[in-house]
């Protein structure tokens, strides 16, 4: 076949900037695999600098840790190649200072140095902001067999995209220069539906140039993104082996050997569950963070945030704060402390209403005359956050915020009140998808009580308070959004699909008007193919509509 038959796949976690401990799970991942009778190992995009980067890309003592790094791990590896990703400089005169490399290293020595063909800069990429294209791509000589070696993008063109992009298709290139298999260094972050996606894209590349492909995708959460791993090995006649998704993994994989049968198509919700919770794991742990702190409202969003915190840093290290005001149900105090009862994790109950009396007597002179509104509404969001804060700042827990994508998308949520927090967990969860994952949770025993599920949500700051008295119903709220902001569909198509006209046109232009308020919420964890935040770049001071 004239392929390196059995390659080395080390899925592996990288953070960002840790040098010593991404070579650290590199070396002891490429000892096992030698061991394990692999004739090259592959890791994943920049898996010594970790992935993205971004502006630590400017600093030059951070590339000079990479390089310095990467002399180092070179000295531990012997005769089994291992392609390790990493940041080069560019040693030209002109361009860009910098390439996103992949080094080849055997018994001692960098022998070959790849740099990336095609920078996305889009959606959440901005590549083309640090690095310099290679000019050329041709294939390297491992163990007598001609290696293509791409990176991440460079698998995805000229035709792989619903766009194309680019002229050039680096795998095509390299097929026609001898190349009979194609290793590919990867951080591909995850989005509903990306995974099967990807590998069919990989495995009709395979197909098309009749040479087999392996392709090694990072895992974990760095910030707002997640990376699913899902790694891949392929040939022209099938899947020969998908890794574990949102896990490390190793495995060495024959190219030669026989396909498997593609695996069923993942559950949505469980695939969507254990994102969020390795984002939200990896966020904790790789800022500092050992617990968590949360308000519990009685409510499916804080119910949700709750069970997602437990999962990822265990129950004992989870704190629910109930902080009832005069306007909160009998039923949402009950139903806060039954979850936290049946999470098991720590609750506490800090009541507002004294505070809320405290301060609108302090404001009643100045307010005098003038009725109660969404000012009042909001002082008890505020001191809510205020409480949830200090709280935060006491025990040094990470706090975080509840909201979900629908509400921060037009605006219903409080500035410096519920938005208040160092990680807003779910706010790329549309609310309808909110409520599948409720159901999904409780599939097999009820852990969110089922009243939180049924009764109709509310902010509960005003007497009989409900969302639909404020918002369209979820469901159609839900479909404006996904076709205003994550697919660019203008006012007038929007409502061509069915949609009232004046709805449509309301949503869009709480939108916009709220722009100002995403500018200063907490990060998220991208889940969606389009989420606010990264990747999302909208003027606060604009007069556009439609």
């Amino acid at each position: 076949m004239g392929v390196l038959v059995k390659v080395g796949f080390a899925q592996i976690n990288p953070t960002v900037g840790d040098f010593s401990g991404n070579a650290a799970k590199i070396l002891e991942a490429y000892e096992r695999l030698s061991a394990a009778g692999a004739e090259v190992v592959l890791t994943p995009e920049l898996a010594l600098a970790g992935y993205p980067p971004q502006d630590l890309l400017l600093k030059s003592s951070f590339v000079e840790r990479g390089v310095e790094t990467l002399e180092k791990l070179a000295n531990a590896v012997g005769p089994v190649p291992l392609v390790v990703g990493f940041v080069s400089r560019n040693t030209l005169s002109v361009g860009r200072p910098l390439h996103n490399s992949a080094a080849v290293v055997e018994n001692g020595t960098v022998t070959h140095v790849i740099n990336k063909t095609l920078l996305p800069t889009y959606d959440v990429f901005d590549e083309a902001r640090y690095f310099e294209p290679a000019p050329e791509n041709l294939p390297v000589n491992l163990g007598g067999i001609k290696a293509g070696i791409t990176i991440c993008e460079d698998i995805w063109t000229p035709d792989q995209l619903p766009c194309p992009l680019y002229t050039a298709s680096p795998v095509e290139k390299l097929v026609k220069a001898g190349a009979t298999v194609i290793l590919n260094l990867s951080a591909s972050p995850f989005h509903l539906g990306k995974p099967d996606s990807r590998a069919g894209m990989i495995s009709r590349l395979s197909r098309e140039h009749g040479v087999p492909i392996a392709y090694c995708n990072a895992v974990g959460g760095n910030d707002q993104l997640v990376f699913d791993g899902n790694s891949l090995a392929v040939s022209p006649s099938g899947l020969l082996w998908r890794g574990v998704a949102f896990k490390e993994a190793e495995a060495v994989v024959d190219l030669e050997g026989p396909g498997m049968k593609t695996p069923p198509p993942q559950d949505e919700e469980e695939e969507l569950l254990a994102a969020l919770v390795l984002g939200l794991r990896d966020y904790l742990l790789k800022c500092g963070f050992k617990s968590c702190v949360l308000g519990l409202s009685g409510g499916i969003d804080s119910a949700l945030t709750a069970f997602l915190a437990a999962e990822a840093v265990g129950a004992r290290n989870v704190t629910g704060v109930l902080m009832p005001s005069p306007f909160s149900s009998t039923h949402s105090v009950e139903d806060a402390r039954a979850l936290a009862q049946n999470l098991g994790i720590h609750a506490l109950e800090i009541p507002i209403a004294a505070t809320f009396d405290a301060v609108k007597a302090q404001l009643a002179p100045v307010f005098s005359g003038r009725p109660e509104d969404a000012t009042e509404e909001n002082m008890q969001a505020r001191l809510r956050g205020l409480t949830l804060m200090a709280l935060s700042n006491k025990f040094g827990s990470l706090l975080l915020t509840t909201g979900n994508k629908s509400e921060l998308a037009v605006g219903y949520c409080t500035l410096y009140g519920d938005m208040c927090g160092g990680l807003a967990a779910i706010s790329d969860v549309p609310k309808t998808m909110v409520y599948r994952l409720a159901e999904h949770i409780n599939r097999r025993k009820e852990v969110i009580p089922r009243r939180t599920i049924e009764k109709p949500p509310s902010a509960e700051l005003r007497p009989d308070q409900t969302d639909q008295d404020t918002l369209p119903p979820y469901d159609i709220l839900d479909g404006i959004l996904r076709l205003y902001v994550e697919d660019n569909c203008p006012v007038d198509e929007i409502a061509s699909c069915g949609f009232d006209p004046e709805t449509v046109r309301w949503v869009a232009r709480r939108v916009d008007l709220n722009e100002y308020k995403r500018e200063q919420a907490a990060p998220g964890i991208k889940v969606t193919a389009r989420a606010f935040g990264l990747g999302r770049r909208m003027p606060i001071a604009q007069r556009f509509t439609g």
